[in-house]
């Protein structure tokens, strides 16, 4: 981690085109979190892009891991999106005329990156840290009963024979899909 980051939060997935949703939803999760909603459309579109730029180059027979990371320092937040891959990723021209790039790592594997300024007159310490609601222990009076779930047995009995006839071809399907 740089020394100058203040914050940063990254996940980990799978280089196929479902990341590309996947980084969209983390992107704004995180920018919730970190009360920055005012940056969420531009770093979803930045994260969405550079994310679907490295699975492009990705095998997709044999997709291997990237890491989406966000990270907050000075007065910018830095999407980087890093892969394993031995070809680097090219950089979307939708990114052109920002600060941006693509590098190959020491050890291996790329790093493609774009920056993006926080509003005016904030810095990344400035940026609060999310709050956690403090979870009180359980109580110590022994075993709690299990909770009862309102389960549908015959919901389920459908699903385990759908499942079951995986290899069948699809037929008319009922209520949730399931017949």
């Amino acid at each position: 981690m740089n020394p100058q980051t203040t914050q940063v939060d990254d996940l980990r997935l799978v280089a196929l085109p479902t990341a590309v949703n996947c980084a969209d939803m983390f992107v704004k999760f995180a920018l919730t979190e970190w009360s920055l909603r005012q940056l969420q459309d531009e770093a979803s579109h930045v994260a969405c892009e550079l994310v679907h730029a490295v699975v492009q180059q990705d095998d997709s027979k044999v997709p291997g891991f990237i890491t989406l990371r966000l990270r907050l320092h000075g007065d910018a937040l830095v999407i980087e999106v890093e892969d394993a891959a031995l070809m680097p990723p090219v950089l979307p021209e939708t990114l052109e005329g920002r600060k941006a790039g693509v590098m190959s790592l020491q050890g291996g594997g790329n790093l493609i990156w774009c920056e993006l300024g926080l509003p005016t007159g904030m810095n990344a310490s400035a940026v609060p840290l999310p709050r956690r609601e403090r979870r009180k222990p359980p109580a110590s009076a022994g075993p709690a009963e299990p909770e009862t779930a309102d389960v549908d047995d015959e919901f389920f009995e459908r699903l385990l024979s759908k499942l079951n006839r995986a290899g069948e071809p699809p037929q008319d399907s009922g209520p949730h899909g399931l017949r």
